[in-house]
């Protein structure tokens, strides 16, 4: 069913009030109860969530810890897979209508970034009997309105289940989402209707593929029947997506069986994982809040676009007093996860939102490795910031930590540099990341071994 807000079709939750509270107050209270008690440990930027989808007296409890991850978090857009239960089709199918109603309020899709989706590939449609009754999206609405706030949501439900599918979705999102900060949920339970001994063996394998983060022996060993899961699809999908975005590792945050939860093991149960997928962490955190990151990351795009096109660059207003510190700052524009600019000061002495609009536009139009940006481009870049400490001289190599640190390296008239993601992307160890920092320098790959080589380290705040 459809409800008409202000001229606009928005969804109703079909299954409020059985598979979870239909007043707001009774769902606030179930939810603050499930988060309060969920404490998930996460180290890194998270990509993407597992969660499941059953009636929340059962899955609710699982599904916290992976929501409580990101608990007041800033996204642009989440996108919730779920796979089909009820209508029969090919490919996926993005709902193109305003928007859902839960107890919690309204909520908002983005129909721009949906019909891009639509538009991306022919088996990606907009098939409308997929929607209707569809619990595997529903179910994570709730959660969402509750943890994260101010943002739009894409739901995509899933008919066919081979893994070309899964990679054609992720690409669709990847390429969709290209400059924006976009969570991805997968909604799917495990096995169903087993004894506990049986399920614990069937799920262990899932999730055994999901720790190891590869989405390939999770294929086979659900086409086997090794193992089970009716949001497999989803969970696959979001895998390559998440590592398309750069993720590298998984993280299982909780299993449970609905046995667990409710005690009743004599009718078989079902299993249920919370899990995330997360970018390594990178440098050191310098303290900036999450919407002085958010500003700074639309000033550099805006700037990079008035650039481009020719403009004045954007006037920012409400200036932090954070944002209002010197600080050396590097901007990479990178386009498909290919690197297309990247300029940077070492240190500064301008207010850090004036040298985030000067190193935006000349990544774009200056960086002499690559030519200009050009408008059609716009689109399709994706841009990080990585904010620097001062420089300190390096006097043993094994001050060095990857992943915190980045490298200046100078001989003579020759330097180089290198950001602290760089070795972390490439899995260098100290001695490799020395190195390719010689080589960024134009010099031998020894030459840090050299008495007169001056060898400095840095962190950064990277987003």
């Amino acid at each position: 069913m459809a409800q008409n807000c202000e001229s606009k079709e928005y969804r109703d939750s079909s299954h409020a009030g059985e598979w979870y509270p239909a007043s707001k107050k009774g769902l606030n209270t179930m939810l603050d109860g499930f988060l309060s008690k969920a404490k998930p440990e996460v180290h890194g930027e998270i990509v993407a969530l597992i969660s499941p989808h059953a009636g929340y007296d059962y899955s609710g409890p699982v599904a916290a810890f992976a929501y409580k991850t990101v608990e007041n978090e800033i996204f642009d857009d989440v996108i919730v897979i779920g796979p089909s239960h009820y209508h029969g089709f090919l490919g996926a199918s993005v709902d193109t209508m305003a928007g859902r109603i839960t107890p919690l309020g309204q909520v908002e899709f983005d129909l721009p970034l949906a019909r891009k989706l639509i538009k991306y590939n022919k088996n990606i449609v907009n098939e409308p009997g997929a929607h209707i009754r569809e619990h595997s999206v529903e179910i994570q609405i709730p959660f969402i309105q509750k943890v994260i706030k101010d943002c739009k949501v894409v739901e995509i439900v899933m008919g066919s289940h081979d893994y070309n599918m899964c990679e054609i979705l992720s690409d669709a999102i990847v390429t969709t989402t290209k400059g924006k900060h976009v969570l991805v949920i997968a909604s799917s339970d495990l096995s169903h209707f087993h004894n506990q001994k049986e399920a614990e063996n069937l799920d262990n394998l899932l999730i055994e593929a999901v720790s190891k983060y590869d989405p390939e022996m999770l294929y086979r060993r659900l086409s086997t029947d090794s193992c089970e899961a009716c949001g497999a699809a989803p969970i696959i999908t979001a895998m390559l997506a998440a590592r398309k975005k750069g993720a590298t590792s998984a993280e299982c945050l909780k299993y449970a069986t609905s046995g667990d939860i409710s005690g009743d093991y004599a009718r078989g149960v079902v299993g249920y994982l919370a899990a995330v997928l997360v970018k390594p962490e990178v440098g050191i955190d310098l303290g900036f809040s999450k919407k002085e990151k958010k500003i700074l990351k639309e000033l550099a795009y805006q700037s990079i676009e008035a650039a481009v096109r020719g403009n004045e660059p954007p006037v920012l207003k409400n200036i932090t007093a954070k944002l209002k510190e010197p600080y050396g700052i590097f901007v990479t524009i990178n386009k498909h996860g290919n690197l297309r600019g990247c300029v940077g000061l070492i240190i500064a002495d301008q207010p850090l939102y004036i040298s985030c609009q000067k190193m935006a536009r000349a990544a774009a139009l200056e960086d002499h490795r690559f030519p200009e940006v050009s408008e059609k481009e716009l689109d399709d870049i994706d841009i990080e910031i990585s904010i620097l400490t001062p420089p300190e001289e390096v006097k043993s190599f094994s001050d060095i930590v990857i992943g915190r640190d980045g490298l200046i390296i100078r001989q003579g008239y020759y330097q180089g540099l290198l950001l602290p993601q760089v070795a972390t992307e490439y899995g260098w160890s100290v001695e490799q990341f020395l190195e390719q920092t010689c080589h960024k320098a134009g010099l031998p790959h020894t030459a840090y071994t050299e008495k007169d080589t001056k060898i400095y380290k840095f962190s950064a705040e990277v987003f």
